[in-house]
């Protein structure tokens, strides 16, 4: 269905390929998962399959790429359009219309699709991706989740052939995850559709996959069977790595198959070690009281209280649409707030009170599109203003970019960067002030495991260092590694707070690949595991 011969592709001024010499083939009705760490090229690898690179980015690409017959070197994008759907990793800035259904309807507009046919193909859709709820609602007014899924179902509506997705779980919380992959496999499964989808999520995608395409650090690609890929793949999800640390042959894909070999590995381990509970009153570094967030009739945070602690990793969870970014957003003083009072530890004031300059050294946030904050022409120029406007020595935003994804070139356009690396450097500009309050919305989207790491180890430095931390994420393996805390959110509401190992174990939907497979015990990741029996980490 899919074939790549002798491809190279090369972007304009770009000073080594962005792939080179790849050749590939992806057979009809396969699920391909595309794995490789942040900014090797998987979102290029995906924008080749329908002609988008080079006919819309520009740049060189020699050798040919052929899908159902059709060479994207003669059929622009505009003509592939029928056999493949495409969803970006940023569903929003491909939105052109008003409301939901008409987002679904839109694609099918194109092609003269009769109206009958239409209104049949939405509304199996809807069902589908379990968004018929959201049908009138505008697309502009949805939580980052509802918008992905909105987008995998516009994309599917044209019936295409091939359907290619860049990290498209990535904004969902667990449960719309499993039903957006189930939905996925059974595209595969029931209709023949070839699903070529990027994701970082391995934990979440590995199992549905029928093969593996490999991007190393070197912009060469490899394939093959999923077990036998992720043994040469440099990143993994948790089970796999739990596998080579406990030397099973063949290595697990999900936690099923862990499980049922992990017998001897939980009477190894025995109870999770005792957590030590820090000594004295923790000290008030931000506290919300009866906050209510409305737009229009909806009620996304109701009456609420929370406080967090100088020093304390607390994470925020909940269902796409439970209130998070609300919260935080409300909470930073930027956002909406119907009612409640928001106070800052020392002199209580409020940060909504605060000019923008002085509330972002008091609250740093980075929102879950963090492109909306960068619009300087290079990197370079993004954190020397950054160091000057936060009266920070030069090469202070540098650094903090470095610790998290290093080697990104600093003339490159941010618009240019993946997904991880734009992220990284907005977290790296909205670190720079030293905010004694850092809040993050999603801030693992994009991120490849090693970034996830040292982005945990940067976090840990932040709390030694007394700053209170508050992260939205649906990345239970990150928060299992990083939180001190877990609160979790429905209809505005909390309705879970407590240590991370209490509430998340106890959640089916939001423990951890390493808590499910050692269930009841408390073991939430392969490091703690790896540290007890005193084995590196592979």
């Amino acid at each position: 269905m899919i074939d790549f011969e002798a491809v190279t592709i090369t972007y304009p001024e770009a000073a080594r390929p962005a792939l080179r010499d790849v050749n590939l083939h992806v057979p009809e009705g396969e699920m391909c998962l595309v794995v490789g760490g942040t900014g090797v090229g998987k979102s290029t690898l995906l924008g080749a399959i329908n002609g988008l690179v080079p006919h819309f980015t520009g740049g060189t690409l020699r050798g040919r790429v052929t899908v159902d017959g059709l060479d994207t070197r003669t059929h622009p994008p505009r003509e592939m359009a029928g056999t493949v759907g495409m969803v970006v990793q940023d569903p929003e800035h491909g939105f052109v219309t008003d409301t939901v259904e008409e987002e679904l309807a839109y694609c099918m507009e194109q092609f003269a699709v009769p109206a009958a046919v239409m209104r049949k193909r939405v509304e199996e859709t809807l069902d589908l991706l379990g968004i018929a709820d959201l049908r009138r609602r505008s697309v502009r007014t949805l939580s980052g989740g509802q918008q992905q899924r909105v987008a995998i179902a516009a994309a599917l509506t044209n019936q295409p052939r091939v359907l290619v997705l860049d990290e498209p779980t990535s904004a969902l919380d667990p449960a719309a995850a499993e039903d957006v992959l189930a939905a996925l496999s059974r595209l595969v499964h029931d209709l023949g559709v070839t699903v070529v989808l990027a994701e970082h999520r391995l934990e979440r995608v590995v199992e549905f996959a029928d093969m593996v395409v490999l991007i190393d650090a070197d912009r060469r690609v490899t394939s093959g069977e999923p077990q036998t890929m992720m043994q040469r793949s440099s990143v993994a999800p948790p089970v796999v790595r739990l596998g080579q640390l406990a030397g099973w042959s063949p290595l697990p894909l999900s936690v099923r198959d862990a499980r049922r070999r992990s017998t001897e590995l939980r009477q190894q381990l025995g109870d999770a070690p005792l957590r030590v509970e820090p000594s004295g009153a923790p000290a008030v570094a931000i506290d919300a009281r009866r906050i209510v967030v409305r737009y229009g009739a909806v009620v996304a945070v109701s009456g609420l209280d929370l406080t967090v602690h100088a020093g304390e990793v607390l994470a925020l969870m909940g269902r796409n649409g439970s209130g998070k970014s609300s919260l935080m957003w409300a909470m930073q003083g930027a956002g909406s707030r119907s009612s409640g009072s928001v106070r800052l530890a020392g002199d209580g004031i409020d940060p909504a009170e605060l000019e923008p300059s002085q509330a972002r050294a008091r609250v740093g946030l980075v929102p879950q599109s963090p492109g909306d904050l960068l619009y300087l022409s290079q990197v370079d120029a993004e954190c020397a203003l950054a160091d000057l406007e936060s009266e920070q020595p030069a090469g202070s935003c540098r650094g903090i970019l470095d610790q998290i994804v290093p080697g990104i070139d600093g003339a490159a356009h941010p618009r240019d960067l993946s997904e991880g690396q734009r992220l990284a450097l907005v977290l790296a500009v909205q670190l720079c002030p030293r905010p004694t309050v850092i809040m993050l919305d999603e801030p693992t989207r994009g991120l490849d495991e090693f970034a996830k790491k040292r982005l945990a180890r940067l976090i840990g430095r932040l709390a030694t260092d007394a700053k209170a931390i508050m992260i939205a994420t649906h990345d239970v393996e990150f928060v299992a590694s990083v939180a001190d805390r877990v609160v979790v959110l429905a209809g505005g509401e909390i309705v879970a707070d407590g240590p991370t190992p209490d509430v998340v174990v106890a959640s089916p939907i939001f423990a951890p690949q390493v808590a499910k497979v050692l269930h009841p015990l408390h073991w939430l990741t392969v490091d703690q595991i790896s540290n007890a029996l005193g084995v590196v980490t592979p």
